[in-house]
């Protein structure tokens, strides 16, 4: 814990309606500032009271922000207003097309301590939909720091051979455009004011291609697979309105009886194949 964070964050009053948890501790801040170097041209979404952002100007090429909230940007400004490679924007990053903000590199690295609550449509923003070949944003990015709540970055790594139920949609989505990799867990009093659960920081590098083909029923069966998940493949199809599901089912050779927590992205993409010929 930092003295001058915390000293700094108690003349501040955080919003709870936009899920303000200021991060203080010095060694975290440092960590996630390594990720930029002097070539790069950072994103950071929610800069806050600008402690990251501090140490990302040292060492980035550029660092653009985007701040939603009038009274951090007015702390922003005052203090970082001088560094001549420091852009704030008042935007909101679910409305922001990454290139309408002022970047010059082809590929950029976006770094976020974000509100929890909005963690999933900011993925989905910057990766795009499971079944989006091609999507702008995610064509300028390289890489993704992004602080979440510990339980979400597990989902966001799970696969078929995870244990608990964390693996579904959002480890599709992580995973159909990036790797996705746990790289530092965050105590909750590593924040003012303190969540109530402990956080973790998730790196992203982004894949040039998908991880498999996307087909025209890719997303829909990902969706039918993971909506109902204690009911087997062929209901959750089947309530999903797919037919000739038996046939699609024994052509890639996976159980009637499994669950579609048990299926890799790979069999997945398979079956969604498959059901195209009569759906």
């Amino acid at each position: 814990m930092d003295l001058n964070y915390i000293l700094r964050t108690k003349k501040f009053r955080a919003k709870k309606s936009l899920g303000q948890n200021f991060l203080v501790d010095s060694s975290v801040i440092n960590f996630i500032s390594e990720f930029a170097t002097s070539d790069d041209e950072v994103l950071e979404i929610g800069p806050g009271l600008g402690f990251v952002t501090e140490q990302l100007v040292e060492r980035a090429k550029k660092v653009v922000a985007l701040e939603i909230d009038k009274d951090a940007i007015a702390v922003l400004e005052k203090n970082l207003s001088s560094k001549d490679n420091f852009y704030l924007f008042e935007k909101d990053i679910l409305k922001t097309d990454i290139d309408e903000l002022p970047f010059e590199n082809k590929k950029i690295k976006v770094i976020a301590n974000i509100p929890y609550y909005i963690t999933s449509p900011i993925l989905v923003h910057l990766l795009g939909e499971i079944d989006e070949m091609q999507h702008k944003n995610r064509s300028r990015i390289s890489e993704i720091v992004l602080m979440v709540q510990l339980e979400v970055a597990k989902r966001i790594v799970a696969d078929e051979t995870s244990e608990n139920k964390e693996y579904g949609q959002l480890s599709i989505l992580s995973q159909m455009f990036s790797e996705p990799k746990i790289i530092k867990i965050v105590p909750k009093d590593c924040f003012m004011p303190s969540p109530k659960v402990d956080s973790a920081l998730v790196h992203f590098k982004i894949n040039d291609n998908p991880k498999v083909e996307i087909t025209r029923l890719l997303k829909r069966t990902v969706k039918a697979i993971f909506m109902a998940r204690r009911k087997n493949i062929k209901n959750s199809l089947l309530n999903a309105g797919f037919v000739e599901i038996e046939r699609a089912i024994d052509s890639v050779n996976i159980e009637k009886t499994q669950r579609g927590e048990k299926l890799s992205i790979f069999d997945i993409q398979k079956l969604a194949l498959a059901l195209e010929e009569n759906n």
